[in-house]
C-alpha cells in the first residue's frame, strides 16, 4: 500500500509532466505567433511598397498626361487646322523625349519648335537653308543621327517630314549637345556648327566670335523660352 510519501512524490511527478506539457504548449504557440508575425509584418511590407510603387506610377504617368495635353494647347494656339490625332503623336513624342533626355524639358522643345517653324508647327516647314521639320534638322544630320535612332533612312523628305521621326532624330542630337555644351551653347552649335560653339563656351561665351545672326538668334530663342515656362493653359 503506497505510503504518504509516495502519492506526494505521484502527485508531485504528475503536476511536473503537467507543468512540462504546458510549458512546451506555450513555447509552440508562441513560435507559431511569432512566425506568423513575422510574416502578416513582412506581408505588410511588401503591400506597402506595392502601395508606394503605384502611387509614384500614378504621379508619373499624371505628369506626362499633364505634359501631354499642354502641348497640345500650345500647338492649338500656332496651328488651329492641325488634326487632333496628330497633334496628339507630336505631343507624346515630345514627352516621351524629354522623359527619355534628361537635359531636354518639354518647354525648351516647344519654344525651338515655336521658333524654328517660325511660328506655324507645320511639320513640313522648310527653313531658308534647308533644315526640315518641327525641329530644324538637316539631311546631313538626320541621316547620321537616323542610324542611332535604327530608323530606316529612305529620303530626307520620308523621315525629316515625318513628325514623329523627326522630334525623335532632333531630340537625341539637342540632348547631345546640351550635354557637351549646355543649353546656350547647344544653340549656338545649332546655329554656326560645333566647333564654333567649343570656342565660344571656352572663351566664356564672348559674342565677338559669333555672327549677328546667331546672337540674335540665341537672344531670341532664350526669350522664347522663358515665355514658354511661363505660358498659361
Amino acid at each position: 500500500m503506497p505510503t504518504k510519501r509516495d502519492k506526494v512524490a505521484n502527485y508531485l511527478r504528475t503536476a511536473l509532466w503537467i507543468l512540462s506539457v504546458l510549458a512546451l504548449i506555450i513555447i509552440v504557440v508562441s513560435g507559431f505567433k511569432y512566425t506568423y508575425n513575422q510574416r502578416y509584418i513582412r506581408k505588410i511590407a511588401e503591400l506597402e511598397q506595392v502601395i508606394k510603387g503605384m502611387r509614384s506610377t500614378m504621379s508619373v504617368e499624371s505628369v506626362r498626361q499633364y505634359n501631354i495635353q499642354r502641348i497640345i494647347a500650345i500647338i492649338s494656339q500656332y496651328n488651329r487646322t492641325m488634326p487632333t490625332h496628330l497633334k496628339y503623336e507630336i505631343a507624346k513624342e515630345i514627352t516621351d523625349a524629354c522623359a527619355n533626355y534628361s537635359s531636354l524639358d518639354p518647354d525648351f522643345l516647344c519654344a525651338l519648335i515655336t521658333r524654328e517653324t517660325n511660328g506655324t508647327w507645320n511639320p513640313e516647314y522648310i527653313s531658308d537653308y534647308g533644315a526640315m521639320g518641327l525641329m530644324a534638322i538637316t539631311p546631313t544630320i538626320g541621316s547620321f543621327v537616323a542610324r542611332s535612332e535604327h530608323l530606316n533612312w529612305i529620303t530626307p523628305d520620308e523621315v525629316l517630314l515625318n513628325p514623329v521621326y523627326n522630334i525623335r532624330i532632333g531630340a537625341r542630337y539637342l540632348s547631345a549637345l546640351i550635354d557637351a555644351y549646355d543649353l546656350d551653347g547647344a544653340l549656338v552649335a545649332r546655329s554656326v556648327g560645333e566647333r564654333r560653339a567649343a570656342m565660344w563656351v571656352k572663351s566664356g561665351r564672348s559674342n565677338a566670335l559669333l555672327p549677328r545672326d546667331t546672337i540674335t538668334f540665341l537672344a531670341d530663342m532664350l526669350q522664347q523660352y522663358d515665355q514658354m515656362k511661363a505660358l498659361k493653359i
